[in-house]
């Protein structure tokens, strides 16, 4: 059965968590998920306070970085997560982006991330492991109780070559900044495997006003369109686009960025517009054979407005 889920970007005050996190356990989402993005406050913080808020909702960060945590201070996380709110986590990794920026290079991508899960899994467990990127002396064990030793694995990937290692490990795979119906097919393929749930997720906004919403929608995917763009193989957005969005984000001009975006580009890589143009995005993804959907931030034009129209009006068009 499929699950919609969303995403919440690390950047709000304590106790706002907390809040959108009852609203939307409220609403019927099945998984809550808070992004691991550079310079945003690390995932854990938010997910405690949203696993105390809530009964029901799966949480997990998506994803953590092996580059920037090491396996073992993720594996205390997920650990602390699943304890507070009792065996709901979820263990999310993935190699991210923009790494450059604070000076740590990303080798061996692949590798890194799945022997980041074999010491995550390792630990839990209570076994050994020895790896070519990390590894755990014969004996090292984890100090205190863990409520699950197997917590399901999601792996964040676009590309070919970790698709395919993901699909012999992960439970799920999300491919993040999507809204493509086509990559679904395209990220099965390279799974390699029928068995692992395919998650697609990208920014969402969604108000009464659909153009109010695919503005403030189109700023945001000019933040991550050069990322993901090139990930896609059937997307084809034009090189020169990207280029004069780079020119007006160097310039902090956001706006002017984000305007260049042609609607056809925009639906590709963001959920915007009215909860019934939403829906109709999300439900081809379904059709596509997407196992979960995940609403990304800012969701609308207002944090809790957005939420509560995802929830409400939404949610019910794909149930």
């Amino acid at each position: 059965m499929s699950e919609i889920g969303l995403g919440l970007q690390s950047d709000k005050r304590p106790g706002d968590y907390a809040r959108l996190a009852r609203l939307a356990e409220d609403c019927g989402f099945d998984v809550l998920s808070v992004f691991g993005d550079l310079l945003y406050q690390p995932p854990i913080v938010p997910l405690l306070e949203m696993a105390a808020a809530t009964s029901r909702v799966r949480l997990g960060a998506a994803c953590w970085n092996p580059y920037t945590n090491h396996p073992y201070e993720i594996a205390g996380q997920v650990a602390a997560l699943d304890a507070v709110s009792g065996g709901r986590a979820y263990l999310g990794l993935a190699r991210g982006s923009w790494l450059g920026g604070i000076g740590v290079e990303q080798t061996r991508p692949v590798t890194t991330v799945l022997e980041a899960a074999a010491v995550v899994r390792a630990l839990l467990a209570g076994e050994d492991f020895a790896g070519s990127v990390f590894r755990l002396a014969p004996g090292t064990r984890l100090r205190y109780p863990v409520r699950r030793k197997q917590i399901p694995l999601l792996v964040g990937a676009w590309g070919p070559r970790l698709a395919a290692a993901a699909g012999r490990v992960a439970d799920e795979v999300k491919i993040g900044g999507t809204a493509n119906p086509k990559m679904v097919g395209v990220l099965r393929e390279r799974l390699g495997n029928p068995d692992v749930g395919i998650v697609a997720g990208a920014v969402t906004v969604v108000a009464e006003d659909s153009r109010a919403a695919r503005a403030r929608a189109r700023r945001e995917v000019a933040m991550y369109l050069d990322v993901v763009a090139g990930l896609d193989p059937t997307a084809a957005v034009p090189a020169d686009l990207l280029a004069r969005i780079r020119e007006h984000l160097a310039r902090g001009d956001e706006a002017a960025a984000g305007a260049l975006i042609p609607d056809d580009v925009l639906d590709l890589f963001a959920f915007s517009g009215t909860p019934e143009e939403i829906a109709q995005q999300a439900q081809q993804l379904l059709d596509a054979g997407a196992a979960r959907v995940e609403f990304g931030t800012p969701h609308g034009l207002a944090d809790d407005e957005g939420v509560a129209l995802l929830g409400r009006r939404v949610l019910p068009l794909l149930r």
